[in-house]
């Protein structure tokens, strides 16, 4: 449970670093995202996941 805590609290990192240094970039991809096909998105998050499992796996295989 305080992996998945830690977890969390570094996508919000992330996500922090996007929207607070490059608030113009996100408001471009999240514009971009509207315009694009429910497959591509779908395929898009689920490549995300895979590689997601995948580092995890390795860094704490």
């Amino acid at each position: 449970m305080q992996d998945f805590v830690a977890a969390i609290g570094l996508v919000l990192v992330i996500e922090g670093l996007v929207y607070g240094g490059f608030p113009g970039l996100a408001r471009k991809l999240a514009s971009e995202m509207q315009s694009m096909p429910e497959n591509a998105l779908r395929f898009g998050g689920l490549a995300a996941i895979a590689v997601g499992v995948a580092i995890v796996w390795l860094a704490r295989g």
